[in-house]
């Protein structure tokens, strides 16, 4: 982590990521292209999301999820940053010449060697079928449907374990805490996400946010009643309803959102602990 000096108030306290493991500062512009922000809004231009707006101008990188091509080795070519997603990226070059985007393991550098095959060696950036993956061995990038890409386990510093096989499932313990059941020929790539210490950046002054594209919260106890359902009263009121409620009235502190008909339900099998109230 960059510590900075406290030369003003935005300053103190203020940490960033230390980016000197990064090799260049712009991005492959084959793999790149620009997504229209909407700034919250529907076709209708109504505000369905709300805090969203302003913002930076970011370049979206083309990284592959599904590191479909089986049996090519290749060669991490640089490692970059991705204004999009909390982890690093890494640009690897294929013995057929193809560039392709992929999350940087943790650990892996420029010129470290990347796989896709059912007899990958069991390394950082690897990446095989949850089949043959040891028990223990930490991975990201999980494919819940195979065939379909990674979709679990991708943000900065994260990494599922591999507990078990049986029965065609691979038993996997996620960052969360939850364990689950994923079929066993779905790919993964081994070790965990590049970044870890992206969750210790300290943001220091409200201008960052904002260029991060996001817009100042309001607390429901300070608006008007016609507002949100905590607003009115003199001075600095409770909350005024039996429990916590959001601006349109739904309850939200404590109350269960996943839908018991969910058909992946079966493949939990233990929940995420509850996290400790703090006193």
């Amino acid at each position: 982590m960059k510590q900075y000096k406290p030369t003003t108030p935005g300053r103190r306290g203020a940490s960033v990521v230390d980016y000197s493991v990064l090799t260049v500062g712009k991005p492959f512009k084959k793999l790149t292209t620009r997504i229209r922000t909407h700034a919250g809004r529907n076709n209708q231009g109504r505000i369905t999301m709300r805090h969203q707006g302003g913002g930076n101008k970011i370049t979206y990188r083309l990284v592959d999820f599904k590191q479909n091509k089986f049996g090519v080795p290749g060669v991490v070519e640089t490692l970059e940053y991705d204004p999009y997603r909390t982890a690093f990226i890494a640009l690897v070059v294929y013995r057929d010449g193809d560039r392709r985007y992929i999350l940087a393991p943790q650990g892996v550098k420029v010129g470290s060697k990347i796989i896709t095959s059912e007899d990958a060696p069991f390394e950082p950036g690897m990446r095989t079928i949850l089949k043959r993956i040891p028990v223990g061995t930490f991975v990201h990038n999980i494919e819940f449907t195979p065939g379909r890409g990674g979709q679990l386990v991708r943000s900065a510093g994260s990494g599922a374990q591999i507990l078990a096989n049986e029965d065609n499932y691979t038993h996997i313990k996620m960052p969360s805490g939850e364990i689950r059941k994923i079929l066993w020929s779905g790919w993964a790539s081994i070790g965990q996400v590049s970044n870890p210490e992206h969750n210790l950046t300290v943001i220091g002054k409200a201008g960052r946010n904002r260029a991060m594209g996001i817009r100042p919260t309001v607390r429901g106890k300070a608006m008007n009643p016609v507002d949100h359902k905590y607003g009115g009263g003199e001075g600095n009121t409770q909350r005024g309803t039996k429990r916590p409620k959001d601006i349109w009235g739904n309850i939200t502190g404590g109350h269960k959102t996943r839908n018991k008909k969910k058909w992946s339900s079966k493949l939990i099998l233990k929940r995420r602990p509850k996290k400790l109230r703090k006193k």
